[in-house]
């Protein structure tokens, strides 16, 4: 009796088969076949070595399908890498792809993403044990291949580890303290069920959590990344395995869960080898006496120190968050990312007044190039006659122009357009002049607050960079960090505080940064024509829908 998912197939089967093979039918079909999603080509584990190089479909003399569902058979000497046409079982043919898949890859150039390392000067240098790492988890079938792109001639080679015996003083390691983070937003199953319509493409079996979760850990495993800045991160998973399963690899977590119903949150996991914990800073951008900010997103801010570092106990800022997606909703996504900088601002400063490097990741809901994306990278902006839709850039023609009022947020938010705390002193003062002289510096504040609530510019003073550029340079086509049914794009970034040398660093704001952090390297990302070679995300290698982003730094001091 074949199984059911086989009996589905009919005859659409198709089989690379040698002439010198035979079709018997004296034993069932194996039941360990590996099923490879929309796309057409799947491996199966069979067990006889052979070549086979026509194809076969099964003859009518089989009759109908009824009697031969009920035969025994199986296909005699096939091997591990013979290969079956499946179709999708959603699609009554092979022809009947999504018609959002058919419009975005018949509207692209057949130009493939760059299969090969960018040519840097010292490239050759930079190859090392992670690569080896990356590039055996991608020569996976099914996979698509991702390289690192180095800056630094030293990256990876000078990595800092803990080692007693070795001698550290006045060395040229000594004096480097090189990290990795990854972003990675790893699908809550939750939202997954609830937007089941973006996974249509998907087999079901892969969207089973089940499934889905060892996949992650594989990949968290492989990349190895020091910091991991997780976003989706369903609650109850957290609790039960994803903590625990962390912990085991050496990782300390920090997690904040939504404030509303959505059971998911933000996870900062760092490796103990490395970091030690300063503080834990959840940020909620909930406000029950806001009406503006009625949605539970949140965020999560760390201040690390380095383990290993000679010259001064420098921190590292470190910020997680997962601002609200919907795209006609752009108020409100300043408004949430004006709260989380306050939190930064109010956790990075140093003794001397500077700002500590600072990292900021996560699922951003904006594209590269729309006015939240610069003002983060800019430090300004002038949001003077800016329609609502238009603030995250991800509908080409939003729907409903509302214009953002002057000011966004209340005063009562306690955020300055500076995007910092506001301090409120209240000072007693015996003397009637001093109070007198208290009064008038109030009334003074008051005013300058007066012409602030009517400014439409907002600022923030980090001097951030993307680690990413967002397009290929070789082909000018953009790059993606998320894949699915309804479109593929970019909105997950990883930004830093860029040290005054770092020549991958772009032109931002004040440097106002006790040294800062030079980028070494990055896991290259793909297009959306790549993703699509293995039936977009998520697939039956990469379990969610979001494509990890992975950075290498070296800490700065000035």
């Amino acid at each position: 009796m074949l199984p059911r998912h086989v009996q589905r197939l009919g005859r659409d089967w198709i089989a690379h088969w040698n002439g010198s093979q035979i079709l018997t039918l004296n034993s069932p079909v194996p039941s360990c076949m590996r099923w490879a999603g929309h796309y057409p080509w799947a491996s199966f584990p069979l067990p006889v070595p052979a070549d086979f190089s026509a194809n076969w479909r099964l003859p009518l003399v089989f009759g109908p399908w009824r009697q031969f569902q009920n035969s025994n058979w199986q296909l005699d000497n096939f091997t591990q890498s013979s290969c079956f046409h499946l179709p999708n079982p959603s699609m009554k043919s092979e022809g009947e792809e999504p018609l959002t898949k058919k419009r975005r890859l018949s509207g692209q150039h057949d130009t493939s993403a760059p299969g090969e390392e960018t040519n840097f000067s010292h490239q050759k240098e930079a190859l090392c044990f992670s690569v080896a790492q990356n590039e055996e988890h991608n020569n996976r079938k099914g996979t698509v291949r991702r390289h690192w792109e180095y800056f630094c001639q030293h990256s990876r080679t000078m990595k800092i580890f803990e080692n007693k015996e070795t001698d550290q003083s006045n060395t040229e390691s000594e004096a480097k303290f090189d990290f990795t983070v990854m972003s990675y937003n790893i699908l809550s199953q939750n939202l997954l069920e609830d937007n089941s319509h973006l996974y249509k493409h998907c087999r079901q079996r892969l969207l089973i959590w089940t499934y889905r979760f060892p996949n992650i850990l594989q990949e968290i495993k492989q990349l190895d990344a020091d910091v991991l800045c997780l976003q989706e991160v369903q609650e109850d998973h957290y609790r039960a395995e994803i903590k625990s399963s962390l912990e085991s690899l050496g990782y300390h977590c920090e997690y904040k869960m939504r404030t509303g119903r959505k059971p998911d949150g933000c996870a900062i996991c760092f490796k103990t080898s490395k970091f030690s914990l300063i503080s834990s800073n959840p940020v909620e951008f909930f406000r029950h006496d806001i009406p503006l900010l009625d949605r539970d997103n949140v965020g999560l801010v760390l201040l690390l120190q380095p383990r290993f570092h000679c010259k001064t106990n420098a921190a590292i800022c470190i910020a997680n968050t997962h601002l609200l997606y919907n795209p006609r909703r752009g108020d409100i996504k300043l408004t949430q990312l004006a709260m989380l900088l306050a939190e930064i601002a109010s956790v990075a400063p140093q003794k001397d007044g500077t700002f500590c490097p600072i990292i900021i990741c996560g699922d951003f809901n904006s594209v590269p190039g729309s006015p939240l994306y610069r003002f983060i990278k800019e430090g300004k902006l002038n949001y003077e006659g800016l329609a609502i839709g238009k603030v995250s850039g991800q509908e080409q023609f939003p729907r409903g122009q509302r214009i953002l009022p002057i000011p966004i947020w209340p005063k009562k938010l306690g955020i300055s357009q500076n995007c910092v705390y506001e301090i409120k002193q209240q000072q007693k003062e015996e003397n009637a002049g001093e109070k007198l002289k208290a009064a008038k510096l109030d009334n003074a504040q008051e005013i300058v607050m007066a012409s602030e609530k009517l400014s439409s510019k907002l600022q923030h003073r980090f001097k951030l960079s993307s680690v990413y550029s967002h397009y290929f340079p070789e082909t000018g086509i953009p790059e993606v960090t998320t894949c699915h049914s309804r479109s593929a794009v970019t909105v997950d970034y990883i930004f830093y505080s860029a040290a005054n040398d770092d020549t991958a660093a772009q032109s931002g704001a004040e440097d106002s940064f006790h040294g800062g952090l030079k980028l070494l390297g990055r896991l290259a990302l793909l297009t959306e024509k790549d993703l699509w070679t293995v039936n977009g995300l998520p697939n039956e290698n990469n379990s969610s829908d979001h494509l990890p982003l992975l950075a290498e730094f070296r800490l700065i001091e000035r």
